[in-house]
């Protein structure tokens, strides 16, 4: 059996429903997945319900958005076993999601004012049943248009890319990812840096294990094998726990995965659990 410790739903940025995921999940033999929807933890306790009528076992977790303001650099943090609905992070995230769909609102506004031919209302019905509008929703759209046949390739670029930034491109304001592990312990949750090798993030390790940082997310479709040995060797140096997961969103993925292919075993899952443990909470 296998196990997923990074997987998306219609909740935040991933087309398909948690019974959709679990269906998939069931064809490729997981037994236990961790629902890790983008700083919110809505849905959570359905999720876990629907996995046990399909015997998956849904460990209920987040993928909290952080920044490294030091070395200007997007941070994601892991949590798993958290309490939905905790106020920890209730308070902190509420208004990042907020943030994010209203700043998705101004792109669709600059491109109906470039001159696509696409609309917010079209946005939204896309995005129904999560927590906001995303980009991934608005390619949607623009798909549908006909204006690209992808979610990302040249035409992302154009409109959303940061440096140069592109015509829809509208930053946000992000926590600093040191406080997104302390939040993610305050909710009773286990604390793991997420695909460090993506981000470029290696050199922020010893400052998130001061503040509770208990895992590294090594295996994961977009490190290579530098990065991969990468992790390991700061993740034995820092004892932090070796996790791996598919980060699956579908077709709104940036490549083709399966879930449960990066699975890291279930010897990680009791690791986990027994730092859940540990840390008392």
């Amino acid at each position: 059996m296998k196990v997923e410790f990074h997987c998306h739903t219609n909740i935040s940025d991933c087309p398909l429903s948690i019974e959709e995921v679990m269906k998939l999940a069931l064809e490729e033999n997981v037994s236990h997945l961790a629902v890790t929807n983008h700083d919110t933890t809505k849905g959570l306790e359905e999720a876990i319900e629907v996995g046990k009528k399909f015997g998956v076992e849904v460990i209920p977790g987040i993928e909290v958005s952080g920044y490294d303001f030091e070395r200007e650099r997007r941070v994601h943090i892991l949590g798993y076993f958290i309490e939905p609905g905790h106020t920890a992070i209730e308070e902190v995230c509420g208004p990042l999601v907020e943030q994010r769909h209203e700043a998705s609102k101004e792109m669709v506004q600059r491109l109906i004012e470039g001159g696509y031919n696409i609309s917010w209302e079209r946005c939204l019905e896309i995005a129904h049943g999560g927590t906001g509008v995303y980009k991934q929703h608005i390619m949607q759209a623009l798909i549908e248009k006909e204006y690209t046949d992808s979610i990302y390739g040249p035409l992302y670029q154009k409109l959303f890319n940061r440096k140069p930034p592109g015509m829809a491109f509208i930053p946000m304001k992000y926590i600093d990812a040191k406080e997104a592990v302390r939040m993610i312990r305050r909710a009773g949750g286990v604390p793991v840096l997420a695909h460090p090798g993506q981000y470029g993030n290696f050199e922020l390790v010893p400052d998130l294990v001061e503040v509770g940082l208990e895992g590294m997310e090594v295996w994961h479709p977009l490190h290579n094998e530098e990065h991969e040995e990468q992790a390991k060797e700061l993740a034995r140096e820092f004892d932090l726990v070796m996790t791996g997961g598919s980060d699956f969103h579908g077709v709104y993925g940036e490549k083709p995965v399966r879930i449960g292919s990066k699975s890291p075993g279930l010897e990680t899952l009791h690791a986990l659990k027994l730092r859940k443990e540990r840390l008392g909470v």
